[in-house]
């Protein structure tokens, strides 16, 4: 029971750590440019992927831009509690096509406005279903 709690606590410690660190300097917003980094995604990509104009990632203050880059996190936050590592997480969430969603990634979902349909599936997956 000890070890479960300290696990949660370790998952609980990386996943808070890994957000901020993508806070934009002495602002109270999330940086596209740091979590573009931290996806492995040139900024170009990145637009792409968030579904975002490439012109307003040059605003981190915009809220249309904080939006999705805080729906980015909520999935990408909730795969690393579920498998412990913020790096698996950020694999999956680019890279693993869920086969119940026309299997299209996490992201593809996201930028589509999906973001229920993908913690859905994050939850389903730790209640014991297989993806």
């Amino acid at each position: 029971m000890v070890a479960a709690i300290k696990t949660a606590e370790a998952r609980a410690s990386q996943v808070s750590g890994f957000v901020q660190s993508l806070q934009e300097p002495s602002t109270p917003y999330i940086s596209p440019k740091r979590l573009s980094a931290a996806l492995g995604v040139p900024a170009q990509s990145f637009a792409a992927l968030t579904g975002i104009h490439r012109n307003t990632l040059r605003n981190p203050a915009s809220e249309r831009l904080q939006g999705k880059l805080r729906e980015i996190l909520k999935a990408i936050t909730a795969a690393a509690e579920l498998t412990g590592d913020v790096e698996k997480a950020i694999y999956w969430y680019r890279n693993e096509p869920i086969g119940d969603y026309g299997y299209r990634t996490a992201a593809e979902l996201v930028a589509q406005g999906r973001l229920d349909a993908v913690l859905a599936y994050i939850a389903d997956l730790g209640d014991g279903a297989t993806g």
